[in-house]
């Protein structure tokens, strides 16, 4: 486990940043049976219950003792929106003590320090988590970061940079929160693809999938979870070995370098020729097919030239193909393009025996759709 965030007030440790191991070895410390933290376990992810004096199993001494030793929810909701299309989001806030350093769990070919460089701090680090609910699934849609360094020229995520890493349990306490709230029951799905790029946060965010995945914890299926990056090819390599076999999601954008480094600051550091070896790596130590993620921004990538050289990309190697049409943010100088320009480029990808989706636009009445989560109370 990565060493566990406090609580700044009394130095408790979060039930969220530890494992069942690591738990029970915690209990042990405290003098308590080595069932425990099983039990603890128990209550946490399969109850939902964080309260230790409601975990009835246990005698009133050992939830004394776990009480001084731990916490357990560490964000508080500032803000709950329901969309029209019943999307939610959350608007968590963090405190001072974000979980994490920028600098800590930082992949080996991150982009240049300046890039990374923290804003300001901020008292009020906040992130926003989304609930995207469907007939046959409950799809959380998490952040790995506060803020984000890459700062895409449409996304509004990036609006102020980066002020810290999320720690791997406030990435769970994410999962957990959205499986709380009304008639969500059960997350059943989980996509990296809120504020922040994963594989900048690589230890948090892998340490978070295996409590996400763990028959003790959430106990969602590695086919169920994405991770998408914009695009770190030695992370992506670094995956590749990675013990839960996630689907990997590649934030394309752009089929052409130099485009690419229009709309995406970090396309500096990597060609699109770099990214997809790393992806066909990917491919051939998994077996998992990529997914290209595509935001059409009208008038500068959604032409037909984008579509057949994005198709050609994608049967250089095992790719399907995600269009999303571009989420309006204010302030941003992009327009979201019209049905008839959207059908002609997956038409096209299609004609060059491409698989291709048109991915819904969900909560975009309350700025939950994909580009526009941000620190929303700035």
């Amino acid at each position: 486990m990565n060493e566990s965030t406090t609580d700044p007030s009394n130095q408790r440790e979060s039930l969220f940043e530890h494992d069942l191991a690591s738990l029970t070895t915690a209990c042990e410390a405290i003098g308590l049976p080595r069932r425990t933290g099983g039990q603890v376990m128990k209550w946490v992810y399969e109850k939902g219950i964080v309260d230790f004096a409601q975990m009835s199993d246990l005698g009133k001494e050992p939830r004394t003792r776990l009480a001084e030793r731990f916490t357990g929810l560490q964000g508080s909701v500032i803000r709950h929106q329901v969309a029209s299309d019943d999307t939610q989001k959350l608007l968590i806030e963090w405190g001072e003590n974000s979980g994490q350093s920028d600098g800590d769990g930082q992949s080996s070919d991150a982009p240049s320090d300046s890039l990374l460089r923290l804003t300001q701090s901020r008292s009020d680090k906040q992130t926003e988590t989304v609930l995207i609910p469907t007939d046959d699934r409950q799809t959380a849609c998490v952040s790995s970061q506060i803020g984000c360094p890459v700062g895409c020229k449409f996304c509004a995520s990036g609006i102020g940079g980066l002020d810290g890493n999320l720690s791997a349990g406030r990435i769970v306490e994410q999962v957990w929160r959205l499986g709380r709230l009304p008639s969500v029951g059960r997350v059943s799905n989980v996509v990296f693809m809120g504020m922040g790029e994963p594989l900048a946060n690589f230890d948090s965010v892998t340490q978070a999938i295996r409590t996400i995945n763990a028959p003790w914890g959430l106990g969602i299926g590695a086919r169920k979870i994405t991770v998408s990056t914009v695009g770190m090819p030695a992370a992506i390599r670094k995956l590749c070995n990675f013990e839960i076999p996630v689907t990997l999601a590649l934030s394309l954008h752009a089929p052409f370098d130099e485009l690419r480094r229009k709309i995406i600051p970090w396309a500096e550091y990597s060609t699109i020729s770099e990214l997809l070896d790393a992806c066909q790596e990917w491919f051939v130590k998994t077996g998992r097919e990529i997914t290209l993620e595509y935001i059409l921004l009208g008038g500068v990538n959604d032409q037909v030239e984008h579509a057949e050289e994005l198709a050609r990309l994608a049967r250089s190697m095992r790719a399907n193909v995600n269009l999303i049409r571009y989420n309006e943010v204010k302030g941003m100088p992009f327009m979201r393009p019209g049905s008839e320009d959207v059908r002609r480029f997956q038409e096209t990808l299609r004609e060059m025996q491409v698989n291709s989706h048109i991915r819904a636009s969900r909560g975009r009445d309350i700025a939950a759709a994909c580009g526009q989560l941000r620190h929303e109370s700035q």
